[in-house]
């Protein structure tokens, strides 16, 4: 048991929390508010906190030089290892309160227990600060009741604010569904309420030596892993295969050999971990079944992506304009990179770090730079990664997109003879006059705000909101087009993705054509995970 949280701890901590958050991964990832294949809080936290774990690591032993205590020091590198690893909102949130936590408590000399709810206070008040449009019945609300249950304990004892700061945390993760009517339809509590949860109980059990005994959010149904498409390869063999991989080091071992002998440009790279650990493999094979199936053999596979390569576009050099713009742009689905390469962006794969991002803006060698994030839960991070680049003398604007096709829409009126700032504007006009929809098919039953859907039906969200429910995939899509031109437009984009049937967007353009012949439709092979067609009007 720990009177203090001293520098050792706090890498307990973290090792602890990221070990918890791993057991727990795909739980978490399944606590998804809608029926849609793209739930992934757990990975996000998870790569989160790996990454604070690896700052850690790579500066064990050291000294702080900046005046702040040897845990103020661990604190701040655990805290800006994680800011730069932080992936979706829940990582950038999960940051942003480690920030906090870090400076309240750093040049502290010791951290007792009120010193722990101050800490906690900082947090939660940097998270909130975070967020444009705090929501509760979130994340914000779990850390929120954390460090409010933490205060109440009016105590310096350590193990007595540890305990009660979980206690509060679990308390208002179990209220959440009360708090957000689409956590109630689902019947699921919020899932980075639930990661944190699981990081407090971790600080629990560092400082008391005993583990909180917890009820676990009932299973969800595992999904199908999805495909996701990320580079070129070489030419004898003609896919790549990449997932992360939760094994112990024999397993990989064995797993090398395996790979060795199936394909080439093997690559596994892990965390760091001494014993089961997330580890990074990408290799070019031919036989994909069996590439998948050795990974299964060897631990648990997950965010799986297949990409042929024969269905790659050419990749283009991102230019930097002559004045010493660029833009990057974040994508998943390798036609809709090759679109946007083919508009002198430099292409971030989906879901990417704000380390990632901040490491694309830099290579693009340009002074001013103009993200589009084409995802809600890219946005926070490409914000904070232009926070960052700030800081490296980077001009950095975000443009809001939410989908691909606003991010083609806004590409297309960039102008050079602009100044920046009134590209900016007109860049981002043009995204938020683009309509878009996404079509998939549910993983599990929900009540969706139109109507109850089972697994297997056909989804069509608008704006992010279920419209739609079917049960033929094109018939679907033309419906959803219809409604979508039924408030006016002139131009239809489509991009089809990689799981799409032959033939699906060109059924889809024919329907609109005939039912609006004065439309100008256009569509393109995206090769997006999750959603077989996406769908954009301007």
């Amino acid at each position: 048991m720990l009177d203090t949280l001293d520098a050792t701890a706090v890498r307990r901590w973290c090792a602890g929390g990221l070990v918890a958050l791993k057991r727990h991964q795909g739980e978490i990832d399944d606590l998804n508010v809608y029926p849609v294949p793209d739930g992934d809080t757990g990975t996000n936290m998870v790569l989160t906190l790996t990454s604070a774990q690896q700052a850690l690591a790579m500066d064990l032993g050291t000294l702080p030089e900046d005046g702040h205590t040897a845990h103020g020091h661990a604190l701040r590198l655990m805290a800006r290892g994680a800011l730069l690893g932080a992936r979706g909102n829940s990582g950038v949130i999960l940051s942003q309160i480690l920030r906090g936590f870090a400076d309240a408590v750093a040049a502290v000399p010791v951290v007792r227990g009120r010193e722990l709810a101050a800490a906690l206070r900082d947090g939660t008040a940097a998270a909130y600060a975070a967020v444009a449009r705090p929501v509760e019945g979130t994340l914000l609300s779990v850390v929120a009741a954390a460090a409010h249950s933490a205060e109440r304990a009016d105590s310096d004892d350590l193990r007595a604010v540890a305990r009660a700061a979980a206690g509060g945390a679990a308390h208002a993760l179990a209220r959440t569904p009360e708090q957000l009517p689409a956590l109630a339809r689902a019947g699921v509590v919020d899932a980075g309420g639930r990661g944190l949860c699981l990081l407090l109980d971790a600080l629990v059990e560092v400082v008391t030596g005993e583990s909180p005994e917890r009820p676990t959010p009932a299973p969800r149904p595992v999904r199908p892993p999805a495909t996701a498409v990320r580079e070129t390869g070489s030419e004898e063999y003609a896919y790549e295969v990449q997932f992360l991989l939760d094994a112990g080091p024999e397993a990989v071992a064995r797993l090398r050999d395996e790979l060795d002998a199936l394909g080439d440009s093997l690559v596994v790279v892990g965390d760091g971990s001494a014993g089961v650990g997330t580890w990074n493999v990408h290799v070019h094979v031919n036989d994909v079944g069996a590439t998948i199936e050795a990974g299964v053999v060897a631990g648990r596979p997950h965010r799986i992506s297949v990409t042929r390569f024969a269905d790659q576009a050419a990749p283009v050099s991102p230019a930097v304009a002559a004045d010493g713009r660029a833009a990057v742009v974040v994508a998943a689905g390798a036609g809709i990179a090759g679109l946007f390469t083919g508009e002198g962006a430099t292409v971030v794969p989906g879901n990417p770090s704000i380390g990632e991002l901040v490491d694309a803006i830099r290579v693009t060698g340009a002074a001013r730079v103009v993200v589009l994030p084409n995802d809600p839960d890219t946005q926070a991070v490409a914000s904070a990664a232009a926070r960052e680049a700030h800081g490296l003398g980077i001009k950095v604007s975000v443009v809001p997109t939410r989908s691909p096709v606003q991010a083609l829409a806004a590409l297309a009126v960039r102008d050079p003879g602009r100044r920046f700032e009134d590209d900016v504007i007109a860049m981002a006009e043009a995204a938020g006059a683009c309509r878009y929809a996404e079509v998939c098919y549910a993983r599990r039953e929900a009540l969706t705000v139109a109507g109850p859907c089972r697994p297997g039906d056909v989804l069509a969200l608008v704006e992010g909101e279920v419209h739609l429910i079917g049960s033929d995939l094109t018939d679907t899509c033309a419906a959803v087009v219809d409604r979508m031109l039924g408030g006016g437009g002139e131009l239809v984009t489509l991009l089809s993705g990689a799981d799409a049937p032959d033939g699906l967007a060109d059924a889809v353009r024919e329907h609109v054509e005939r039912r609006w012949p004065f439309v100008e439709v256009q569509a393109f092979a995206g090769g997006q995970p999750h959603y077989p067609l996406l769908v954009g009007v301007e």
